[in-house]
């Protein structure tokens, strides 16, 4: 006999949301508790190290991104001790690769401690390795191809990885070349990777739809749309257009494309609010995860809070979001639901959890914390 699938994406549903522990969601005298939640989703990484290659390298730098905007929200002196002693122990590098998005990302951090004018700081390795990335010689950059670098940022998550940085490097260097850098390496991404028709971002060139047999697709037949790949790009999105001054020449563009994507996204958003791994194949995996849900609920949030997204129309999905990701945390403060280091959907389950789990967490809560 064959089994509802309805039937099945529901008591999964229940099941996730029976196995998490709830924790107080946003509004009023509630937003103390949830501040409380953020630190100790925080304190627990901070006890629970973990990175894919060294404590610079982009693991680390979207988690303390997170740190960054939760210190940001709420002024909280634990957010802004992490930040600098997680600084002092890098000595202020990045990682090792410079024109690989991925290894600018932990400079975010450094940036912004930067800005606060904190004791010691030593962005000297970060204006290295932003000029290398931008302008020293590599083999693409000479039409040299290799399996997989065809343009500078050449899958959807980079555009959360670099082009943040930029947008505050060329705010802090007050020079706008810095900022036309960013947007020209933008749209060769945006060429070659997003789909204007679903308006999402294929993870890279493998999963790009032109409709034929050969294309990778989920067992529906839909192509497939990694969620914490948009969730990249939407919450990186939000950290670009926070920064970027209000008449730079391109801001329209990137505001559509928030907009466009936004819309969207909230479309696909699941009744008990956490996206699953597959945007357009639910019933894959049918249970929420945290990672690219963060990164969502931030960036719709974002969207709000600065005017760009209608708040009767997005506060309730950002709100049941919310609701759900706090569901995710467990009591010792630790991020559940994190699908694991990877490139297309997969699984993951109420003890899964990743370092950047926390910071699309931390993120979102910093919004959250905004709404009104």
């Amino acid at each position: 006999m064959r089994t509802n699938p309805v039937f099945i994406l529901l008591a999964v549903s229940t099941f996730f949301l029976q196995s998490c522990k709830t924790v107080k969601t946003a509004g009023g005298p509630e937003k103390q508790g949830m501040e409380q939640a953020m630190v100790k989703a925080m304190q627990w990484q901070e006890a629970n190290p973990i990175f894919a290659k060294a404590p610079t390298d982009w693991t680390n730098g979207a988690y303390y991104t997170g740190v960054v905007e939760a210190h940001k929200a709420t002024k909280n002196k634990a957010f802004l001790d992490a930040l600098t002693s997680m600084a002092a122990r890098n000595n202020w590098q990045p990682y090792e690769r410079f024109y690989h998005a991925d290894d600018l990302a932990i400079t975010y951090s450094y940036l912004y401690l930067n800005s606060l004018g904190v004791p010691g700081v030593n962005t000297a390795l970060t204006d290295t390795i932003i000029q290398q990335h931008l302008y020293k010689p590599h083999p693409w950059r000479n039409g040299i191809p290799d399996k997989d670098q065809r343009i500078l940022w050449w899958w959807c998550d980079a555009l959360f990885m670099t082009p943040p940085v930029l947008t505050v490097y060329a705010n802090q260097k007050n020079d706008p070349k810095y900022l036309d850098e960013m947007h020209r390496y933008y749209l060769q991404t945006y060429s070659l990777l997003y789909n204007k028709e679903q308006k999402l971002f294929a993870r890279d060139v493998r999963f790009l739809w032109t409709g034929s047999d050969t294309d990778k697709k989920e067992p529906n037949g839909n192509p497939i749309f990694w969620s914490r790949g948009n969730g990249w790009v939407l919450g990186g999105l939000a950290l670009i257009l926070q920064d970027m001054p209000k008449n730079y020449k391109h801001r329209a563009f990137y505001e559509t494309l928030f907009k466009d994507m936004a819309a969207r996204v909230k479309a696909l958003q699941p009744a008990d609010g956490l996206w699953r791994t597959s945007l357009l194949a639910p019933e894959a995996f049918p249970h929420g995860e945290a990672s690219g849900s963060g990164f969502f609920t931030f960036a719709l949030a974002w969207g709000i809070n600065n005017g760009l997204l209608n708040k009767s129309d997005y506060q309730p999905a950002v709100q049941k979001a919310w609701t759900a990701l706090a569901q995710c945390q467990q009591e010792n403060g630790k991020v559940g639901w994190v699908q694991n280091i990877g490139y297309d959907p997969k699984p993951a389950d109420k003890d899964s959890w990743q370092n950047f789990g926390t910071g699309a967490f931390l993120m979102a809560g910093s919004e959250v914390l905004k709404l009104k």
